[in-house]
């Protein structure tokens, strides 16, 4: 008999499923067995269960409310993340910031996100996620709010608060997708996190938008930090109230899954190619989407004045968001949907296909900058063109690390205690999710959009001390700015070259899950029949890998 069972597999339903909320048919069914297949006499050991706090089934109306929170959710954190972007300029009059200090707004953020990302990563394996992601919100609600009634002659509370956020927001952003794998499976999981990942260039874009414009109508930027902090209260009672936490596995099937050790997870994250690769080319994403997220409207702004005209922030700010939203739209579904599609005849299409967005992405990113000081009208479309380029990759990156085949744990009480297989599609199990996540978050952080905006900033200071006009004369602001942004066509380029080198083990990991698959499922367990476990044994024997955790007697 086989111990292993297929799960329900529910992409065929993607077409047909009404999105009705009422529906309480539950989306994965809680494995079934039927009476004849059962294993007789196998003595089974407990074992440690994950908290969940959660039943195992949720209907397919459930699931998609879920989603529509975490999108929500995510929206909001994105357009906080970037409202000071979209009122830079009057921030750095009001506090006389320079270029590196308007960049290290940004960098202390993201110096904590990532820090505190790990952190969240272990609590979010172990414990109850919606919990901790209300708490995380409620924290980020209160401290972006409080950063907007900071004066002028106590601006370091200012940056200090601007770190706190990123906290907060640590909380969040490494458990909200492992709830959409835990909920949805094959294509219908790809295209649920193509949806959440909108979020990204849309709530982005809604910063700048938002943020300028709210400025605008009350006189002062300080009320473009009071805007997301009473949404984010909103949906600190929607995750307690509406949203369902699935356990962790559930939608591959999965059941009695227990966590390792920190310690472990990260050993095998090190250890794993694919993860580790596509981690670096995703980072390299990080530092231009951070530098450009960041220096994109004022270096526009200062564009438009060294070709003799003049466009008031706000403006500048509307249209770089409005194309960062179209851009963000059209980038994350050709993404999703080429993955999906391409998937079909080459197993390495997610990372060829994120190698291919960041170096199409280089030449437009170049001739924008280029071009910038004589055509706005041409620079706004290779800078939308760009980001759409720039955009193939979210959802694609976010399902590399997530897609799995089903997590199963039985326990086997004949020659060994415990025998363990986890099966690996592409990077990790279920209860490693926000570990990755988190691991993905810190080294792409760390080295990408933690540093991107402080450096440009840095690059730009320095190189207008080698000026004889002053440095706050606009036309050596746009070219000592010019100068540093060129940093990010090359970045382009390395990341292409490190998701080209994920494409050589992508395929490799797949296989090797398959053949674990296969001979798992070949095992059979019978009553009073020890010579079974000879393939138990075999399977071991040939885990030259170490994919399988070895029992002790």
């Amino acid at each position: 008999m086989s111990l292993v069972i297929t799960p329900i597999d529910d992409t065929f339903q993607l077409d047909a499923m009404p999105v009705d909320v009422s529906d309480t048919e539950p989306i994965v069914q809680n494995n079934p067995i039927n009476e004849d297949d059962r294993t007789p006499n196998v003595t089974t050991t407990p074992e440690p269960t994950i908290q969940s706090g959660t039943t195992s089934d949720i209907s397919k109306g459930r699931a998609y409310v879920t989603v529509a929170i975490l999108l929500t959710i995510n929206l909001l954190n994105y357009m906080d993340r970037y409202t000071v972007a979209g009122v830079l300029n009057q921030i750095q009059t009001y506090y006389n910031l320079g270029s590196a200090s308007d960049g290290l707004l940004q960098t202390v953020f993201i110096g904590t996100y990532m820090i505190f990302s790990p952190i969240f990563g272990y609590l979010g394996d172990r414990y109850t996620r919606k919990y901790i992601m209300a708490g995380g919100i409620f924290f980020w609600s209160c401290v972006t709010l409080a950063g907007s009634f900071v004066d002028k002659e106590h601006k370091l509370w200012f940056f200090v608060l601007r770190a706190a956020v990123g906290v907060g927001e640590a909380s969040y952003s490494t458990i909200a997708p492992t709830l959409i794998a835990d909920l949805f499976v094959g294509d219908l999981r790809t295209r649920m996190l193509m949806i959440f990942y909108f979020a990204i260039p849309v709530g982005s874009g809604m910063g700048y938008i938002v943020g300028s414009n709210i400025a605008e109508a009350f006189g002062h930027w300080q009320w473009a930090l009071r805007f997301t902090p009473t949404l984010g209260m909103v949906c600190v009672i929607l995750i307690v109230f509406v949203l369902k936490e699935p356990k962790r596995g559930h939608s591959e099937g999965g059941r009695n899954l227990h966590n390792t050790t920190f310690l472990s997870d990260l050993m095998y994250l090190f250890k794993n190619k694919s993860f580790m690769l596509s981690t670096l080319g995703f980072t390299c994403v990080a530092f231009v989407t951070g530098a450009l997220a960041l220096w994109a409207p004022l270096y526009m702004q200062r564009s438009i004045s060294v070709q003799g005209g003049y466009q008031k922030e706000s403006i500048v700010s509307l249209t770089f968001g409005g194309i960062t939203i179209a851009a963000g739209f059209i980038g994350v579904f050709l993404g999703a949907e080429s993955s999906r599609r391409y998937k079909r005849v080459n197993p390495r299409a997610d990372p060829l296909i994120c190698a291919f967005g960041l170096l199409s992405c280089t030449p437009f990113l170049f001739f924008a900058l280029v071009v910038s000081k004589y055509n706005t009208t041409a620079t706004w479309i290779l800078i939308f063109l760009g980001e759409v380029c720039l955009c193939l990759n979210w959802s694609i990156v976010a399902d590399m690390l997530l897609y799995c085949v089903i997590p199963t744990r039985r326990s086997a009480e004949k020659q060994y205690r415990f025998f363990d297989i986890f099966i690996f599609q592409y990077c990790v199990i279920p209860t490693r999710r926000s570990a990755a996540e988190a691991v993905q978050i810190l080294m792409s952080h760390a080295l990408g959009d933690a540093g991107s905006p402080y450096l440009i900033g840095l690059i730009s200071d320095a190189l207008a001390k080698k000026y004889k006009d002053p440095p706050k004369t606009p036309s050596v602001q746009f070219a000592t700015l010019q100068s540093a942004l060129y940093m990010t066509p090359f970045i382009c380029v390395v990341g292409g070259g490190f998701f080209l080198a994920t494409a050589l083990f992508i395929e490799k990991d797949r296989k090797e899950a398959e053949k674990i698959t296969k001979g798992y499922s070949e095992i059979n367990v019978d009553s009073g029949d020890d010579a079974d476990f000879d393939d138990v044994n075999q399977l071991l024997d040939d885990d030259d890998d170490g994919l399988l955790p070895h029992g002790g007697n």
